[in-house]
């Protein structure tokens, strides 16, 4: 089992990293931001100055049907 923790992340390091998995845009809608990997949608937070939080980073990749070990390079 990895001992590496998932770490806060800024807005255009997460979108490199979910290009790198396959997902197209981001893409414009409604109130949020949001990638496409072929039926899959994943709504991102609104980019901002801050980083993303490793429990925010935790449910992304989850709901992009990441694991764990896939995102921290690990597999």
């Amino acid at each position: 089992m990895s001992t590496h923790k998932i770490t806060p992340l800024s807005w255009p390091d997460l979108v490199r990293r979910l290009k790198a998995f396959g997902f197209d845009g981001p893409f414009q809608g409604g109130k949020h931001p949001y990638m496409v990997k072929g039926d899959l949608v994943l709504t991102l937070p609104n980019p901002h100055r801050n980083e993303i939080s490793p429990d925010l980073l935790v449910r992304i990749i989850r709901q992009a049907g990441i694991s764990r070990e896939e995102w921290l390079g690990d597999s």
